[in-house]
């Protein structure tokens, strides 16, 4: 059997897109029937849909090859598979009941059942991981109900192995463990999935038996890991699982989980990701990866605010590759999807949120957003699970977009400003962080021993080791206190700084400005690349008509480097990002106000 390269197949990772981060699932194979009349269904976006899955059929076909499969990239594999089924069985499909295109799918599993470990798993990312070898199980299962619809006796081959391979899988994940909290979920989903295809009570009970943990949201809509990321994978679960088991009130969550997400939305469709607790914190997220979720629950509820939102979606970039060009499958596989639309209800562009369990306010003025965030995990720890991103402010007017903001000072290499939470004060929000941090004193006569050899401890500040037994020494304590104000105004910005405490402590404001724009105003600074200072009066930076002016500066120093502290400068880190940095900075006593309008 012809064997598909590892190199071709890595290339086609990106296929897994929405499709392995947002399945929309299997569905009930006995006697599911579209209960749907025609003119129900949405003939033009499934058209779209099978046009842009032709694309990837295509170039699949024309890297198929003789070459052997290595271990590796097994999510892009079962993609593959998926893309392959749906254009099988899609009558708008160039390649509709094309046989051509059984021998790719055969040389698939062929290769899954190779790979796959005695256990039943896979070594895709961790090895021998049980919820690593559900997540790339996602479109296989997807692709396999989609073929099950058709009874080709050429079919038969893949379905049986595929059957082998997939019931294998799913005993083990049906009893191993899981290493993150959305990983209980994912797995869940998998099983209803494979419970589905080839029902078995084991995969019912141990469904039931993880979700008798129960799932935690906070008041705002937040689960755990406040990640905007891994709350997809937790949406796509939670549906998965309440339509294939008839637990509908897991959709609460999701509902919850989708209204957060829009007000956490950009004009452009960018989502924030500043409350995060996993590594999103630092990347750009897109709501058009949520579509399936918004349009299901659309349909299913009648819902058209998510209508809205999902029309919304349909007109931002990305919607065409993410969607149209991968999609098919999932809408091949859950028949809702295709219906059309209820009419939509239009979303508010005019708001002001204050997310309370984050810490977070969110703005918007029609294509002006502000965001403000003060909740940060403390004590401050840097890990996966704990939030610690120093990014407090950003502002967008159109395409102008500052990043975020930074504040960091010089006292004791504590490095970056984290608010300790969010105050309301009248029409102001305010962050703020109070720093205490010793000089130790000798260690009192009953805590000595002749050797000098003392506790391994950390300080009590908490940034460094030392074998000084520090929680038994007396201490003078050096205080610096800051405080962030905000006061919006109709898209005007006016933020003032307070630093006071310790004296001849200096100080940093850090704006980061998207890369594509362009600054006047600003001083060109001689230290590294894209730095510039605000030394006085107003800045400018300008991407196409839209503009943010910014100001007035101030420049008492120079130092614009180490700004992230000791934590991070002990291991040669750094928090730098790729866009043009402007710096204002003082010396304390510190008090600056800055605009941005």
């Amino acid at each position: 059997m012809a064997k598909m390269s590892r190199k071709s197949f890595i290339k086609q990772t990106s296929l897994a897109g929405v499709m392995a981060m947002s399945p929309m699932g299997i569905g009930v194979l006995n006697g599911q029937k579209r209960s749907s009349s025609k003119k129900d269904i949405d003939e033009n976006l499934l058209k779209r849909l099978a046009e842009g899955n032709d694309k990837q059929v295509d170039s699949i076909m024309k890297m198929y090859s003789q070459e052997q499969v290595s271990p590796y990239g097994y999510r892009s594999y079962t993609a593959n598979f998926a893309v392959l089924s749906a254009a099988y069985c899609c009558q708008f499909s160039k390649y509709y009941q094309n046989k051509a295109l059984i021998v790719p799918m055969e040389s698939i599993v062929d290769d899954l059942l190779k790979f796959q470990n005695p256990d039943g798993t896979m070594d895709a990312g961790n090895l021998q991981s049980p919820p690593d070898t559900a997540f790339m199980m996602e479109n296989l299962l997807k692709g396999i109900h989609i073929l099950l619809q058709d009874k080709a006796k050429e079919l038969n081959s893949v379905k049986e192995k595929s059957k082998l391979f997939i019931t294998k899988a799913a005993n083990t994940i049906a009893e191993g463990g899981v290493h993150t909290p959305n990983h209980r979920w994912a797995v869940c989903s998998v099983l209803a999935n494979v419970n589905a295809l080839y029902p078995d009570q084991k995969y019912v009970d141990r469904i039931n038996d993880w979700l008798g943990e129960k799932i935690y949201m906070d008041n705002d809509g937040e689960y755990a890991e406040r990640s905007k990321n891994y709350a997809r994978v937790n949406n796509s679960a939670l549906i998965e699982i309440g339509r294939l088991l008839d637990k509908p009130e897991l959709f609460d969550l999701v509902r919850k989980s989708l209204d957060l997400t829009y007000y956490h939305m950009e004009p452009n469709g960018e989502v924030i990701t500043n409350n995060s607790r996993r590594q999103d914190q630092f990347s750009v997220q897109s709501i058009v990866e949520s579509y399936l979720f918004y349009r299901y629950l659309a349909i299913r509820d009648n819902n058209g605010r998510f209508a809205s939102i999902s029309k919304t979606i349909e007109a931002l970039d990305g919607f065409e590759k993410t969607i149209i060009d991968r999609a098919l499958p999932s809408f091949m596989d859950e028949p809702l999807l295709q219906k059309h639309l209820p009419e939509p209800v239009l979303m508010p562009v005019d708001y002001e949120k204050v997310f309370a369990d984050s810490s977070l306010v969110r703005i918007r003025r029609g294509k002006t957003t502000t965001t403000f965030f003060g909740g940060n995990d403390w004590p401050l720890i840097i890990a996966s699970g704990r939030s610690h991103i120093p990014n407090f402010f950003a502002y967008r007017k159109g395409d102008a977009i500052l990043r975020y903001m930074r504040f960091s000072t010089r006292f004791f290499s504590t490095g970056y400003f984290r608010s300790q939470g969010l105050r309301q004060e009248g029409d102001k929000y305010v962050l703020f962080q109070r720093l205490e941090v010793p000089y130790y004193h000798p260690l009192p006569a009953e805590y000595r021993n002749s050797k000098g050899d003392y506790k391994h401890s950390p300080s009590i500040d908490d940034r460094f080791w030392s074998k000084m037994d520090f929680e038994n020494r007396p201490t003078t304590m050096k205080i610096l206190e800051t405080s962030i104000s905000l006061k919006e105004d109709n898209g005007r910005n006016e933020l003032t700084f307070l630093t006071t405490g310790c004296d001849k402590v200096p100080v940093t404001i850090e704006l980061c400005f998207d890369v594509n724009g362009k600054l006047s105003g600003v001083t060109k600074a001689d230290i590294g690349t894209d730095n510039y200072f605000l030394e006085s009066g107003y800045g400018r930076y300008q991407t196409g008509n839209d503009v943010i002016e910014f100001g007035p500066g101030i420049a008492v120093h120079r130092s614009i480097q180490g700004l992230e502290g000791e934590k991070y400068s002990t291991h040669s880190g750094n928090l730098r990002t790729a866009g043009l940095h402007v710096y204002l900075t003082g010396i304390t006593p510190f008090e600056h106000k800055i605009v941005f309008f």
